[in-house]
């Protein structure tokens, strides 16, 4: 299958055209364009249609690419969804009211001669045709290149790889992490350079879609124009970002591990409260339509498919002794947002008594070098008021204090090396966590890396009007800019280098990736070593 414009009903706007199109032989070019190249007589070993497959062949049907996510040392989840008209006005792609069977197949090669798994699995209207395909008996640590087929389609090819062994001390581990990518605030050029990465794994922090109705000013207008509510609503959104074809070689290139924030149900929700305050019956059953699509577009397990409107997304993902990776879920049990004066309420929760239960048995029992917190949120300490008086985000750990402050002590005695990672705020942080924000003199127990937004917010700047307000009232924020791009961390059991990389600009496409800066954490030495930003 070659890297060509995808099709649309002709009501749906088009999307995307290849923004990266004549760059020659990269990365994205043989991952999406992998199908067409392995030749008709190596696509024999996926068989033939099977024999109840629909008289009337498919168009092509897919369009939206292919995913891997969650890795084990032996397994990993394959995704792709069948949707030969992506934003359909049904929500099902153009797929007719029927099951499908979709066959897969894993390889150790890219052109498919060496063959290691295969199989098939069924796909229906209800999941909107999805295919979440768990692949077991894989060796630790191994790339893999994996594909799928239904009626005579091949699939783009896509690449994939295991976690290291359990127990086994892997000389480096190299992952990058991401948030927050507005369609309608620009164009994805950051994914297109991420695709270009050597990664083991992308870890996505939330805000994948946004529900507004907006068109934006570059071209990218949200589809459908209306606020999403219904299924079919989220399921077209979800659909129109997955046809730009540099989210789609980002997805192709490596495994990704993704959790949601807000903006994938509702700006600013909380457990069952809408932004609004309306009616929290009706808002979970939004909740469930949004949850539902979240699952049949994401590379998860089976373990994450909601249930109505709850879902398990706070999960562990461990990477032999020297990493592991506890993805925090910041909405589905939060206590509503409030203002700054009851921020100190000893019973407000962000995490939910059973998460903050995993959680700190999880740290206070990990064996790994380094502890990974994949979250959403703001973590550290954040007051944006000169002088004497304070003022804190209502949708920050700030406004949950005492269990943050709780969470922080955890960091600081039990597990080695923590580090929080976080996405939400559009713009780039490094900062040191305090034992006690109050005191700047008090030792640093963690560290916080924030990382930008891929396009939300527009092009961005190196710096925002409140950031040296900021720097003054919190002297452990080492770092702010506000440039689109991710942060890409290379882990050794000496030592973190964090990557920033940005693009300056994304309200139109084609824009160079540059290295902003590089911080470094030492084993056993908790804060960021860099250049020093706050000047």
């Amino acid at each position: 299958m070659s890297d060509t414009p995808l099709n649309t009903s002709p009501s749906s706007p088009a999307p995307s055209t290849p923004e990266t199109a004549g760059r020659g032989a990269t990365r994205r070019g043989v991952l999406l364009g992998g199908a067409a190249a392995v030749g008709a007589a190596a696509l024999g070993g996926l068989g033939t249609a099977p024999a109840h497959a629909a008289p009337r062949r498919l168009p092509d049907p897919f369009t939206l690419g292919v995913a891997s996510g969650d890795p084990l040392p032996d397994s990993v989840v394959l995704w792709t969804r069948l949707a030969p008209e992506p934003l359909a006005d049904s929500g099902l792609g153009g797929m007719p009211e029927r099951a499908y069977t979709v066959q897969w197949q894993v390889a150790e090669d890219e052109r498919f001669r060496r063959i290691v798994s295969s199989g098939e699995t069924r796909t229906v209207p209800d999941s909107a045709h999805s295919v979440h395909a768990e692949v077991s008996g894989l060796r630790p640590a191994a790339d893999y290149f994996y594909r799928f087929r239904v009626q005579g389609h091949i699939s783009p090819v896509g690449r994939t790889r295991t976690a290291p062994a359990r127990g086994s001390s892997p000389e480096a581990f190299s992952f990058a992490f991401a948030s927050c990518q507005s369609y309608t605030n620009g164009h994805y050029t950051a994914q297109a350079h991420l695709a270009q990465e050597d990664l083991d794994l992308v870890v996505f922090l939330g805000d994948y879609i946004y529900e507004y109705g907006d068109t934006g000013e570059i071209g990218r207008a949200h589809y459908p124009a209306w606020e999403t509510v219904s299924l079919t609503d989220y399921r077209i959104r979800h659909a129109q970002y997955k046809t730009d074809t540099d989210l789609q070689a980002a997805h192709a290139a490596f495994p990704w591990a993704v959790v949601f924030d807000d903006h994938e149900v509702e700006n600013n929700w909380a457990d069952d409260k809408p932004e609004d305050g309306g009616d929290p019956e009706e808002f979970l059953r939004r909740r469930a339509r949004a949850f539902q699509a979240y699952y049949e577009n994401m590379p998860m397990r089976a373990a994450q498919r909601p249930d109505g409107p709850n879902v398990q997304m706070f999960r562990r993902l461990a990477f032999g002794d020297l990493l592991d990776l506890h993805l925090l879920d910041t909405r589905q049990y939060r206590d509503d947002q409030v203002g700054d004066g009851q921020h100190g309420d000893p019973d407000r929760t962000i995490l939910g008594e059973r998460q903050r239960r995993w959680l700190t048995a999880g740290l206070t029992g990990s064996g790994a070098r380094w502890n990974v917190l994949g979250q959403q949120v703001f973590f550290s300490r954040r007051d944006f008021v000169d002088g004497d008086g304070t003022n804190f985000s209502n949708d920050a750990w700030d406004a949950y204090r005492v269990e943050r402050d709780a969470i922080r002590d955890v960091l600081a005695t039990g597990p080695s090396n923590p580090v929080v990672i976080t996405g939400d705020v559009h713009a780039n942080y490094v900062v040191d966590v305090k034992a006690d924000f109050e005191d700047p003199e008090s030792a640093t127990v963690a560290t916080e890396l924030v990382g930008t937004s891929f396009t939300s917010g527009g092009d961005g700047a190196d710096n925002g009007p409140d950031d040296a307000v900021q720097l003054r009232e919190n002297p452990h924020i080492k770092m702010i800019n506000r440039r689109r791009g991710y942060v890409r961390n290379t882990v050794t059991p000496t030592e973190w280098t964090a990557d920033y990389r940005v693009v300056d600009q994304v309200s139109e496409p084609g824009a160079p990736i540059r290295d902003l800066a590089r911080y470094t954490i030492e084993d056993g030495r908790p804060g960021a070593i860099g250049p020093d930003s706050r000047a």
